[in-house]
């Protein structure tokens, strides 16, 4: 005679699950809801969760970082105010003659200048529009540039190992050890400086970064057993690199890019502040901060804390969103 401890117990909602999907080989798991499933059998390190799928789960951590979604807002907004602002807020910011008759170091509030005016009839307002322009891009495309020579730096240098990786990792160490405001000085100072130029110097330093970082992934990913299996098979390096290497250190890679853009707006407003930006009519946010030194001096606050706040609130903005990105790609090793 069988008690009621005998008796079979009753299938749980994963088990129909898993069942289901055997039976039907067309069944893609990824497109059970990802939901937590609660059942008396569930396993005593807590509840069953489905996987999903993994751009789900990367969203999903990443809104749990409530800072990182109101930096991510914050940067669309300051991306449009930059680009779309200049269309509905007419301001004259390229021609010095036509901003003669303005009034100067006009005080916030002023009939037609909400910010102000600077020194040389420039409204603050739109020159804050103007010089972000200049600032997002650099930022942008210097962060885009240098994530992509490091990621095919480091990657070549750690699949092919040996005398060639010490000899590309030796090449980076001399660059580095030179002191980047210094070398960034130099090339600006030697070539006509430019906003194409500003974007290749800032890029031309920061690869370094990159390059290590993604050497030292590929000299993990390397041994793994499926590049194992592509370097048996006759596979070559570029095809370990592209379809291997690189997409298993895309976050390393995502992560990076987004920290290298705060760090290239920064870079940026250090050689606008020593005088090395972009040259006249064109202005970043460090230039305006230069050239707003004298005037807060005097009183003319408007001129320097507009600008300050913004770069400010951007890379703290970018570096909350580099947090974020960097935990919620760490769910492709960790199942939450």
């Amino acid at each position: 005679m069988t008690g009621p401890e005998d008796a079979p117990e009753a299938p749980t909602p994963v088990d129909e699950a898993l069942a289901a999907a055997v039976d039907d080989p067309g069944t893609d798991v990824s497109d059970v809801d990802d939901q937590v499933l609660e059942h008396p059998g569930a396993p005593a390190g807590g509840d069953v969760r489905a996987i999903g799928p993994i751009w789900r789960q990367i969203a999903r951590v990443f809104w749990e970082h409530k800072l990182a979604v109101v930096s991510l807002a914050f940067l669309v907004l300051m991306i449009l105010f930059c680009w779309v602002g200049p269309i509905v807020y007419h301001t004259q910011q390229v021609n010095q003659q036509a901003v003669l008759l303005n009034p100067q170091n006009a005080a916030p509030g002023v009939t037609g200048y909400p910010l102000g005016t600077t020194e040389t009839g420039f409204d603050v307002l739109g020159r804050i529009m103007y010089g972000g322009q200049t600032s997002l891009t650099v930022g942008l495309l210097s962060a885009a540039v240098a994530t992509g020579i490091g990621v095919l730096y480091g990657s070549v240098a750690g699949v092919l190992g040996r005398w060639f990786d010490a000899v590309m990792m030796r090449v980076v160490d001399v660059v580095l050890s030179v002191p980047a405001l210094f070398l960034l000085i130099a090339l600006v100072t030697i070539f006509h400086a430019s906003e194409v130029l500003l974007v290749f110097v800032i890029a031309g330093i920061a690869w370094l970064v990159p390059a290590r970082l993604i050497r030292g992934e590929t000299l993990t990913l390397r041994t793994r057993e499926y590049v194992q299996a592509v370097r048996a098979v006759g596979g070559r390096g570029h095809r370990i690199i592209g379809r291997h290497i690189i997409p298993n250190a895309v976050g390393t890679i995502v992560v990076f890019a987004t920290f290298q853009v705060a760090t290239s707006i920064l870079i940026l407003a250090a050689l606008g502040f020593l005088g090395f930006g972009v040259p006249a009519p064109q202005t970043d946010w460090g230039t305006m901060l230069s050239n707003g030194i004298s005037a807060a001096g005097n009183g003319w606050w408007w001129e320097v804390y507009p600008v300050g706040i913004a770069i400010v609130l951007v890379v703290v903005a970018l570096n909350f969103i580099g947090d974020a990105l960097r935990d919620s790609l760490e769910v492709r090793t960790q199942r939450r």
